[in-house]
């Protein structure tokens, strides 16, 4: 893929989103923020954390995408008794007496590690290395994961018995924390009607596996302006209870804040923002609208925040 400039890269990423936005729109109904969030994830080369009941469409969401992205992809279903070998593979005796390493299904481009917090840490630390090293290590030798790759974890948030929640360090690894809500009525009969009928849809493969790592470093390529930058750090630092630029609401709610890993998530969501949105650079309107996702699971509310029932999203709207 080759475009004369920045520009005409730009405006091909804007145009290609919008394509494949449209046909997985075909599929996952009234779901435009979620499928958009996903997206942007997968262009910036991170990951996302997606909390919803059961029967949301997670996983008719993650199918359609690498379906529409011409992606190969692997469900896992965590469980209790689920090891590491089980998601990165194992050593075996071949028949000539001689190991060799078996790849797990987490050797694909697209994961769907499905009810995450149902498997204990020493599994959940498997999957989180590979996520952060895009490689996995058997018997002393490193394997390179397919490129792209891009893991999306879902959690049920009404069962939390029998559970092992991530712990916040682990979380971190995710770019975007994504509430899933029940879909409006209108939504809903639209979801009804296409699911019990005979009706299949036919998806096109919009963009290939080349397309998204050029957009990938496309997206680190573009300028970001210096304002826009300390606007991001800023927000970031602001979430850090008894720092020099922490809020009233944040030194009495919150016990911790979130990492410079946000500050760089920040930076990059609002370029891929600006650029699916048709924009050359981003600017602080692009920062807010990914900030939420981005900063949900990295700030910890103190039992004083809990006791009155101050949410995360509202503190963080205060922050912006």
């Amino acid at each position: 893929m080759q475009y004369q400039n920045e520009v005409e890269a730009v405006d091909a990423l804007h145009q290609s989103f919008n394509r494949v936005k449209a046909e997985i729109g075909k599929v996952v109904v009234g779901q435009d923020d979620i499928i958009k969030s996903v997206l942007i994830a997968i262009f910036s080369n991170g990951h996302c954390l997606l909390v919803g009941v059961p029967g949301l469409a997670k996983t008719l969401l993650v199918q359609t995408v690498a379906a529409v992205l011409d992606l190969d992809f692997n469900r896992i279903q965590f469980t209790p008794d689920l090891m590491p070998s089980d998601i990165i593979g194992a050593e075996i005796l071949g028949e000539d007496r001689h190991f060799k390493f078996i790849k797990g299904p987490v050797f694909s481009n697209i994961i769907l590690a499905d009810e995450i917090n149902r498997t204990p840490p020493k599994t959940q630390a498997a999957l989180l290395e590979a996520m952060q090293e895009k490689a996995v290590t058997a018997a002393g030798q490193t394997h390179r994961l397919p490129q792209p790759f891009f893991v999306l974890a879902t959690q049920n948030p009404i069962e939390q018995e029998g559970t092992y929640p991530l712990p916040e360090a682990q979380l971190d690894r995710f770019m975007f924390h994504i509430q899933l809500n029940y879909p409006a009525f209108a939504d809903e009969l639209n979801i009804v009607r296409n699911t019990t009928s005979n009706k299949a849809i036919k998806l096109e493969k919009i963009i290939h596996a080349d397309d998204i790592q050029y957009f990938q470093k496309l997206i680190r390529d573009i300028p970001v302006t210096d304002n826009v930058l300390e606007y991001a750090v800023k927000l970031a630092a602001k979430t850090r209870p008894n720092t020099e630029y922490a809020t009233e609401a944040v030194n009495k709610y919150i016990s911790w804040g979130a990492g410079p890993r946000a500050s760089q998530f920040l930076v990059l969501g609002a370029k891929c923002h600006a650029a699916i949105s048709g924009k050359y650079a981003p600017d602080i309107e692009d920062v807010k609208a990914i900030a939420e996702p981005i900063l949900r699971h990295r700030i910890v509310r103190n039992y004083r925040a809990e006791a009155e029932g101050l949410s995360i999203e509202k503190i963080i709207k205060d922050l912006l």
